[in-house]
């Protein structure tokens, strides 16, 4: 089995989590490793390939029992990642793994994660749905406004970070409010965020499992709790307390 080039100025660890991705996670993986010191891949408690088709493509897996969540699948990887900095990028293909370096570029001294921005960049035909759009669009505008931010894709995939900046972090998140767990957090801590444009493709193959409704509504209990808990710690601080 061919082993990853390990010639990178930092160590850096692709984290993939994966839920019945056996169609696309070998090409995934391919376009990571160049790219990466290991790909890590969490099995998700996928029904098909996944996690073989993994591994015979030369990532190590991490396989939880059964399907618990896209957040506690990148959590696990996380906290099996070696690298100091990681990499997050989904196993259904729609993200293209080329665009890797121009994430790492940008992860200058200066900056804690990179988000690649698919509204900075472009979807092509077919990769969200207008549902999806709006959505995404409703929730940013209420992201960026409870948290003074300004941040076009909060809810992407597809990203850069250093691990030092989040240790500091506590992730609460288990499903698809995941991602803007980890931004808010980081923001929280006063970590720097910025973002580069990149393309998003449609599915190839299978069927996302994202619910609108269901996860919509969780990502918004997410940004809601996060801002009550930061306004909590606000009025202890002004107590004294």
């Amino acid at each position: 089995m061919p082993q990853p080039p390990q010639s990178h100025e930092r160590a850096v660890s692709v984290v993939i989590p994966a839920h019945n991705e056996a169609p696309t996670i070998a090409a995934v993986i391919e376009g990571c490793r160049a790219h990466a010191a290991e790909v890590v891949v969490v099995d998700d408690g996928s029904r098909d390939d996944t996690a073989d088709a993994a591994q015979r493509s030369g990532a190590r897996v991490v396989r939880l029992a059964r399907n618990r969540g896209k957040g506690h699948a990148l959590r696990a990887g996380i906290e099996a990642a070696g690298g100091e900095v990681l990499v997050f990028i989904d196993g259904d293909g729609q993200d293209d793994p080329g665009e890797i370096p121009a994430l790492l570029a940008a992860l200058t001294p200066e900056v804690d994660m990179v988000i690649g921005s698919r509204f900075l960049g472009r979807f092509e035909p077919g990769a969200i749905t207008r549902l999806n759009w709006l959505g995404s669009q409703a929730l940013t505008a209420v992201l960026n406004l409870l948290f003074r931010a300004r941040v076009s894709d909060p809810f992407a995939g597809f990203r850069a970070l250093r691990r030092a900046a989040l240790a500091r972090c506590e992730l609460r998140a288990a499903r698809y409010d995941i991602e803007v767990d980890v931004l808010l957090a980081l923001l929280d801590a006063g970590a720097r965020v910025v973002e580069i444009p990149v393309r998003r493709m449609p599915r190839a193959h299978g069927a996302s499992g994202l619910d609108s409704a269901v996860d919509g509504s969780r990502i918004l209990w997410r940004i809601l709790d996060r801002r009550l808990d930061k306004a909590r710690r606000w009025r202890l601080a002004a107590r004294g307390g």
